[in-house]
């Protein structure tokens, strides 16, 4: 039997939330809580994956425009201004954070108020 080494399947954690949310049932990762509810999102434009919700923050990964992600909540963060809009909420996956500006929807990417991380 072979061993798979312990930075691969780190690697496969971390990135758990690129799964996109079609696709979530596979995912190994899973929300932090079982009460815990997951939201669809789509940015509109290829979005950076924060560790924190702050643009100066350690880069994650990349979510691809029009593909959909499964988000768990909000938090307020660093202020974004881009293409017109202004606004400091961020959108929280299982790793990580992306300012709402880039996804569609409403000013929380159409996830409810009550999701506040």
């Amino acid at each position: 039997m072979r061993r798979i080494p312990a930075v691969i399947t780190t690697c496969a954690a971390t990135l758990a939330f690129l799964v996109p949310a079609g696709l979530a049932a596979a995912a190994p990762a899973s929300p932090a809580s079982p009460a815990e509810r997951s939201y669809t999102v789509v940015p509109y434009e290829n979005v950076k994956v924060r560790k924190l919700p702050t643009q100066d923050s350690a880069y994650l990964a990349t979510l691809t425009a029009g593909q959909s992600y499964t988000a768990y909540c909000w938090t307020h963060g660093q202020t974004i201004t881009d293409h017109g809009y202004t606004n400091d909420i961020w959108i929280g996956f299982a790793d990580g954070f992306s300012s709402a500006v880039y996804f569609k929807g409403d000013q929380y990417a159409n996830l409810p108020a009550s999701a506040q991380c």
